[in-house]
């Protein structure tokens, strides 16, 4: 028989029972859909957490101090000062896979404009900030290096501190005081958003680092150094060219354990993906056994099918159709029923997928792999339990099943 006319023989016996094929291929189209709005949400999730990496910094490098060891008690990171802003410019200057460098310092303060006041983070640092965060002003102008050079009373607010000191007004020139000493501001950042974890990023005041250091704390070290490489491709290399550089200007001897940390955006990106894979692995996993579930039904209605059309298939039998003509005649029923399923599934999940981004706030995003993975994986499950059912029916024989009532 021609394939056309095994087609023709599939669609016709399944539109005898409707009701049934339709229930049999609603367990195919769940299936599909669960899997294509787990897939969206885990990616989703790992494109917005790459994004949230990203908007910290490209290719960015932090050297934070090591730790201290007293009476058998080590401090945490950043319990030692051994980080100066000397060592910032070393590594601008002798690190050929280094871009730009930016030292900084950090405490929290008061800060107050007329009648509204906030309590927020200052930062201390250096016009390379913004290169190396990729940090724009929204309006006005950044930290200078003249500024840095006379410890300038300047500041550049974060947009949170904008809003909550001066409402729908332009700060832009406006005075504000930290811990009683006025600070100009000269800037407003763009918008950044959160860190991920919990923290807000525009709610931040950044001064001069040398006006952080002599005015506000009055300490001659700094807390960080935050490079960014060259390339993300010379990441590797700028850690190893500032762990010897820093290593020289510290005097650590061969053997000895470093007294600073280098944390790369790349290990927390690697981190990520890697977490977010196993979850959205996880995910899909747990939605793959609703069609398996769906195949079982399909299996269950073609053994259901065989043993209403026996006497059928015993005539075909007796009239000359082949084993072969039977079973590619149910596995095209088979196949049909769940690649109909495959189909609706497809556009169910994106729908769900919308209806979860738009509800729920949660963000989703629907790659075409996975579009193909969910299509083909309903396929081949439609076929794999398709196939018992078809080969008992090719089986069967012709006397035998021309006797059966």
């Amino acid at each position: 028989m021609s394939f056309a006319a095994l087609v023709g023989l599939g669609l016709s016996a399944l539109t005898r029972n409707r009701l049934r094929a339709a229930l049999t291929v609603l367990g195919i189209v769940i299936g599909v859909a669960a899997v294509i709005a787990t897939l969206a949400i885990g990616q989703g999730a790992r494109a917005a957490v790459q994004a949230q990496i990203r908007s910290l910094g490209a290719n960015t490098l932090t050297v934070i101090p090591g730790t201290i060891t007293a009476s058998g008690a080590r401090g945490g990171m950043g319990s030692i000062t051994t980080l100066n802003p000397d060592d910032a410019l070393a590594i601008k200057r002798e690190c050929p896979a280094v871009d730009a460098v930016a030292p900084g310092v950090r405490t929290l303060a008061q800060v107050v404009a007329g009648d509204a006041n906030w309590s927020t983070q200052v930062q201390g640092t250096t016009a390379d900030f913004s290169i190396i965060r990729q940090w724009p002003v929204e309006s006005g102008v950044f930290i200078t290096d003249s500024d840095v050079r006379g410890a300038a009373k300047v500041c550049v607010l974060g947009k949170n501190v904008a809003r909550e000191l001066f409402g729908d007004v332009d700060p832009i020139g406006a005075t504000v005081r930290l811990k009683d000493i006025p600070f100009r501001v000269v800037g407003v950042l763009a918008t950044k958003g959160g860190t991920g974890w919990g923290g807000d990023q525009d709610d931040t005041i950044l001064v001069p680092i040398t006006t952080a250091q002599r005015r506000l704390m009055g300490i001659t070290h700094v807390n960080w150094v935050v490079a960014s490489a060259v390339s993300e491709s010379q990441v590797d290399a700028a850690v190893t060219q500032i762990t010897d550089l820093l290593r020289q200007r510290h005097r650590i001897h061969p053997g000895d354990n470093d007294d600073f940390f280098i944390r790369t955006q790349l290990e927390a990106a690697n981190t990520a993906e890697a977490t977010s894979r196993v979850m959205t692995l996880l995910l899909a996993s747990i939605a793959a056994v609703s069609l398996l579930v769906g195949g079982i039904g399909i299996m269950n209605i073609m053994l259901v099918s065989v043993t209403e059309r026996t006497r059928e298939i015993g005539i075909r039998r007796a009239i000359g159709a082949k084993r072969m003509d039977i079973l590619m005649q149910f596995l095209v029923e088979a196949a049909f029923l769940s690649l109909a399923g495959g189909a609706l599934g497809v556009g169910l999940g994106t729908v769900a997928a919308s209806l979860i981004s738009s509800l729920a706030r949660w963000p989703t995003m629907i790659e075409p792999s996975a579009v193909a993975l969910a299509f083909g994986f309903a396929s081949m499950v439609g076929l794999f339990f398709g196939f018992y059912p078809a080969r008992r029916a090719s089986r069967l024989d012709p006397i035998e099943a021309l006797r059966y009532e």
